[in-house]
């Protein structure tokens, strides 16, 4: 496999597509993978009779470590890159998939969320440092591709449970072992690749150029853009966390879907969101990112609001634009925000990923509760209101208008 090398004269190096190809798949192994949590919700209240309390707490626990490690992560890798820890990332995973299928008690399902939650930590800030080393060139499309691996590996829970979990039961998540040796093994070969590549960066004569970032920002204005993003993307994140956990009870409650049909429409809303995942990059590289951020962030809201309201045959269409709009802006914001702060690859992909993650946690908790609480139809509504709050992207800076001069 060829390595992309920058020149002495500073040049960008070439892309490296099947780094590029192979992060991004083990990206959709890991993120298959820890959706399998949300996707056997309904398998474990059927068998077991949790409350929906109870299932929002199993994956706050997965998330909340995901959010407060991601960070972290990307500190310590910014100032010392280690590519072991990807591999050892998908190991801890291997270890979660195993407790998960065979858990016979509650407890031991929340320690598999610990494992998942870990490994998906040490992975997320990692993979990202690969997608941008291996990109190149190619930055904008090499972060897309990577996303679109995790955004396709959420979109598979619905037909996992559909076609593994409700057949098998939760021992049906035995089969993810596989999955996740799998990537142990190729996530073994990147690192050796991201150690060669780091080996061959050290060694380049002469200072490397800075990073580009976005031009005439102070740092107050930096902090304060970095503080709008974070509610944008907590925004999207607590949105698609709980239709990707909750929204299959309002269609088995209103609509009288069995949990199998209701799961197609998950894998609609969540299979749209990965293609407007890949169309996302290209379309900011070409208009801008801010601008790609905003319009993903203002078109949903109409059919968010509508969404609890519509009849069945509209539901699978509005779910499918909503996902397709919404998650345009996923690989764009991580590339924005490191932009933002230029230097700072794996620090700003754990805030803008982990960070987020971690609120949309707490609101599968609180979610929960009150849907315990209020009902279906009621926790709906509230949900459905949420997306307003994304009209902060409005005052985003715009990364345009300094290239443009």
């Amino acid at each position: 496999m060829p390595l992309a090398t920058a020149t002495a004269a500073g040049r960008m190096p070439a892309p490296v597509y099947p780094v590029m190809f192979a992060i991004g798949a083990c990206h959709l192994f890991n993120d298959a993978i820890s959706a399998v949590v949300p996707a056997m919700y309904p398998i474990l209240r059927e068998a077991n009779g949790y409350t929906y309390t109870q299932l929002g707490a199993i994956t706050f626990v997965l998330q909340m470590l995901s959010s407060v490690m991601q960070p972290v992560v990307g500190i310590l890798s910014d100032r010392k890159p280690r590519p072991a820890m990807m591999p050892a990332a998908m190991v801890l995973a291997f270890a979660g998939v195993g407790l998960l299928a065979f858990s016979p008690s509650y407890w031991l399902l929340l320690a598999a969320a610990v494992f998942l939650g870990l490994g998906s930590a040490i992975f997320h800030p990692e993979g990202s440092r690969v997608a941008y080393m291996a990109g190149g060139s190619k930055r904008g499309i090499s972060q897309s591709i990577f996303q679109v691996g995790g955004n396709s590996g959420q979109a598979l829970a619905p037909i996992i449970t559909a076609l593994i979990l409700i057949p098998l039961g939760q021992h049906g998540a035995a089969w993810f072992l596989m999955i996740a040796a799998a990537g142990v093994w190729i996530l073994l070969i990147i690192a050796r690749w991201m150690k060669r590549r780091l080996a061959e960066e050290a060694a380049l004569p002469g200072k490397r150029p800075a990073p580009a970032g976005i031009a005439c920002l102070t740092k107050k204005r930096v902090r304060a853009a970095l503080l709008l993003l974070m509610l944008v993307i907590i925004v999207r994140s607590f949105y698609v966390v709980n239709m990707q956990g909750y929204f299959v009870f309002h269609l088995t409650d209103k609509y009288g879907l069995t949990i199998r049909q209701a799961q197609y429409f998950i894998f609609m809303f969540l299979a749209l969101g990965a293609a407007g995942t890949f169309f996302g990059g290209p379309f900011a590289d070409k208009y801008g990112r801010k601008r790609l951020i905003a319009a993903s962030a203002l078109i949903p809201i109409p059919l968010c609001l509508a969404l609890p309201h519509l009849p069945i045959y509209l539901v699978a269409p509005a779910l499918g634009i909503i996902g397709f709009v919404l998650m345009s802006s996923f690989s764009v914001a991580v590339v924005y925000a490191q932009e933002l702060v230029p230097g700072k690859i794996g620090t700003m992909a754990g805030l803008t990923t982990g960070f987020a993650f971690g609120v949309g946690a707490v609101g599968s908790v609180a979610i929960g509760a009150f849907m315990d609480a209020a009902g279906v139809p009621a926790t709906m509504l509230v949900i459905s209101v949420l997306p307003i709050l994304g009209i902060a992207s409005i005052w985003l800076p715009d990364d345009r208008s300094s290239a443009l001069g």
